[in-house]
């Protein structure tokens, strides 16, 4: 796993999703070396530098050109990226050509989740895994929602991660943002 404090960031780019976040995303996803990857809202490039390592494609997406800018500096300073194609697009403009997908990851949908969900079930292989990471209760519903309405079974983790800082005189917890992990397979 990468390391949260390598990554270069922007205060007007979110990311990268926290080390902890990418661990449990990775293992939900079961990704193997042969895999078609999509990261749409890639922000920083924390998932597509981690998906990078261990797919075969991977396809990342962001509507500001600061996050595609970003993710590809990334991709450099970690020595990755010979199978990353970088898209600065509206996620459900640049989804409709990708086909044959086997994980799709959501991680910023600029107010379209629906619309790229049933673009991502229409592109899904008959295998594929679509993971959708929220902060926000209303997303967390919206999503839910319509995965049920696409025939998945959804299911969602929220995860509290806190990180120890030592003192003096002694440990300090440090919490971040809970944030829900929701996937759905194809059946």
């Amino acid at each position: 796993m990468l390391n949260d404090n390598d990554f270069i960031k922007s205060c007007d780019v979110p990311g990268p999703t926290k080390e902890a976040i990418r661990a449990i995303i990775l293992y939900k996803s079961g990704v193997t070396s042969n895999d078609k990857v999509v990261d749409c809202g890639c922000g920083t490039g924390g998932i597509t530098c981690e998906f990078s390592q261990r797919a075969g494609e991977v396809i990342s997406i962001d509507t500001n050109p600061e996050a595609i800018e970003i993710t590809s500096k990334n991709l450099k300073k970690f020595g990755l990226g010979y199978n990353v194609t970088l898209i600065n697009d509206d996620g459900s403009k640049a989804l409709k050509n990708i086909k044959d997908i086997d994980i799709a990851i959501v991680g910023g949908s600029g107010r379209q989740l629906e619309d790229i969900l049933n673009i991502i079930h229409e592109n899904l292989n008959s295998k594929g895994r679509i993971i959708i990471t929220s902060i926000l209760i209303d997303t967390k519903i919206e999503a839910i929602n319509k995965l049920k309405d696409l025939g998945y079974n959804p299911k969602i983790m929220e995860i509290n991660v806190s990180n120890g800082r030592v003192l003096d005189r002694g440990v300090l917890m440090i919490s971040e943002n809970p944030i829900a992990i929701i996937t759905a397979s194809k059946r």
